[in-house]
């Protein structure tokens, strides 16, 4: 009995992570599941591929997003933040004026139940930023936005087009999530 309850005790003692499920296999997600999920973007801006769960109850997701031409003028950049999910952007084609960071007004916050909070992004809103940092980013490009912190496009010519991989540390992204048309 005694042996049993100095096992309980010391089962306690043991940091969760180290009991937490280690994936044994790689997720590989080809080129044409990437164009698969392109092509069906249709008149929306940003769809998830897949949300992975890599041990330690962290999700890492990667999308494929598409921005149309647009034009800021002045300093002030309508942003976007995401409180939670880091984003790694790998720009496929077309180009752009990335602003990150900044001083913040106009803080909004996207309803928890809306589809992009709860498949893409996960708990985020919007800013109005000025005197962030200013970045011309094109292809093959990658950048890093840990969570926290604001960023959105003051100038796209015609398009940018680009991998996110979001880590989701607190797995608030539906994990095993598979983008619809590649589910047949």
């Amino acid at each position: 009995m005694r042996n049993k309850k100095l096992a309980a005790i010391l089962l306690c003692c043991i940091p969760t992570g180290l009991l937490a499920q280690t994936p044994d296999n790689a997720t590989h997600i080809s080129g044409g599941e990437i164009m698969t999920v392109f092509e069906a973007l249709g008149e929306t801006i940003d769809q998830q591929i897949r949300i992975v769960d890599i041990g330690d109850d962290i999700n890492v997701a990667v999308g494929i997003l598409r921005r149309a031409g647009n034009r800021t003028e002045g300093e002030e950049v309508n942003a976007i933040i995401h409180h939670r999910v880091t984003e790694v952007y790998y720009v496929l084609s077309g180009s752009g004026v990335l602003v990150t960071g900044g001083e913040e007004s106009n803080a909004q916050e996207f309803p928890d139940n809306i589809t992009a909070v709860m498949e893409l992004i996960g708990p985020s809103g919007s800013r109005t930023v000025v005197n962030g940092q200013v970045q011309t980013i094109s292809a093959g490009d990658i950048v890093v936005i840990p969570a926290g912190v604001p960023h959105g496009f003051r100038h796209i010519q015609e398009q940018v087009t680009y991998l996110s991989i979001r880590v989701d540390p607190d797995q608030t992204l539906p994990t095993g999530y598979i983008h619809p048309v590649l589910q047949d």
